[in-house]
């Protein structure tokens, strides 16, 4: 692992990260469209079980036998789904960037960046009350090729870390304070432990308008999953080979 040493936010942090696959877009880029629907997949996985078709088509609560491509392309176990625009879009940046050497173009602070900025500490200080422990400042953590990488907000004793959220969108907040579901930023999560080899990871987040009813600090321990990791590691490096024939193409 390579840790940047550059404080966060500089012009020699943004260099460093340059090219990079960052952990904050391991969810963008594994979402692919064009993906098998809930009914399809309960028929696909029935027959490569060696369920019968009668046995898959109740499964998948089908009258007919489906005729969808991308069915009969799982069948044949063939990969489906293809790239999104975002995805595809964030590849091309990845592909100048390393053509360059450096940031595709100057980062632009938003209000969320920056809010998250000004928050950060604070949500810091609450989860050091929380561990009743202290956590050491990361840095960007890269993987030893420099085609991945994660911002670290904190490091914890040997085996721990932690990511700081401050979000503020309903969209965000409502699922993780009343669903406890933190979905969205799990593949970010495990992509930390990947990067850093560590075993647990502390998701945190911080909302000081919920205060006066102690809601304003909500943290919920992931504890490393290899076999999460191993399906994500190979969809990464799906995508990196996406970076890698954009830039030869722009090369060309």
């Amino acid at each position: 692992m390579i840790i940047s040493e550059y404080e966060q936010g500089t012009s020699g942090w943004y260099a460093d990260r340059a090219g990079v696959i960052t952990a904050s877009m391991f969810n963008t880029v594994r979402a692919k469209v064009g993906l098998l629907t809930y009914q399809q997949k309960m028929y696909v996985d029935t027959i490569l079980r060696g369920g019968s078709e009668a046995d898959a088509k109740l499964a998948g609560e089908y009258k007919s036998t489906p005729t969808s491509i991308s069915v009969q392309k799982a069948l044949r176990g063939e990969r489906i789904g293809e790239w999104s625009e975002t995805a595809k879009n964030y590849a091309f940046r990845l592909a100048c960037e390393r053509i360059a050497g450096q940031p595709l173009a100057e980062q632009i602070e938003t209000f969320a960046m920056r809010r998250g900025k000004e928050l950060e500490e604070a949500c810091r200080q609450a989860h050091e009350v929380h561990l009743n422990d202290l956590s050491d400042l990361a840095g960007f953590c890269m993987t030893d090729d420099r085609k991945f990488g994660c911002s670290a907000d904190a490091l914890v004793g040997e085996d721990g870390g932690g990511e700081y959220k401050c979000f503020y969108d309903p969209t965000m907040v409502r699922p993780i304070l009343i669903d406890n579901n933190w979905g969205t930023i799990m593949d970010q999560v495990q992509g930390c432990l990947w990067i850093t080899g560590r075993k647990w990871w502390d998701m945190c987040l911080y909302i000081p308008a919920l205060v006066t009813v102690d809601r304003h600090f909500t943290c919920r321990r992931v504890a490393r999953d290899d076999n999460y990791i191993e399906q994500m590691e190979m969809d990464l490096m799906e995508f990196d080979q996406l970076v890698t024939e954009t830039e030869a193409k722009l090369r060309r």
